[in-house]
């Protein structure tokens, strides 16, 4: 029984290091990304289409300024995966909340657009969607990690009887 549960302790560990570090690399693909569209904002100014939307309703800067603020709403995501303390939570609230604050700001622009462009929907919604993500795995696993240590504790329970 005891080796069973350090099985299942050893285990849910594992996997709970594996599936945090996918979905903290998943997202550094997507900070890389806005990190280009950012390089390319400030070279080439509205040469790509998902900024050349908002060109006559937003000046360049206050874009380059939302792709920053979409870096650090996924950062503070990933620091919130892979930090191992108590404050893993407040960075993955943190960020939902901003990420919050950021899509509030691309649908306010969207809306003003003359036609509403579904195709640029992942800007509002894509830094959001990551950062609920990852506070939803984070979730999942302090589930996991609670249901084992409950089992834990039943153990030793049952044994002091």
């Amino acid at each position: 029984q005891e080796e069973l549960v350090r099985s299942l302790v050893r285990s849910q560990a594992q996997q709970s290091r594996f599936w945090r570090r996918v979905f903290a690399g998943l997202l550094c693909c997507f900070v890389a990304f806005l990190i280009f569209s950012i390089h390319r904002q400030t070279t080439m100014p509205w040469e790509l289409r998902y900024h050349a939307y908002f060109m006559g309703e937003v000046e360049s800067w206050i874009v380059i300024a939302a792709d920053w603020a979409a870096v650090l709403v996924c950062s503070m995501a990933i620091a919130g995966l892979l930090h191992s303390s108590q404050s893993r939570r407040r960075f993955l609230w943190f960020s939902c909340f901003s990420g919050v604050l950021l899509a509030v700001f691309w649908l306010y622009n969207m809306l003003r657009l003359p036609k509403f462009r579904w195709d640029v929907i992942w800007l509002p919604f894509g830094p959001l969607s990551a950062a609920a993500l990852c506070l939803y795995v984070d979730t999942l696993f302090n589930e996991s990690s609670e249901e084992v240590k409950k089992l834990q504790s039943y153990m030793y329970a049952y044994k002091a009887r």
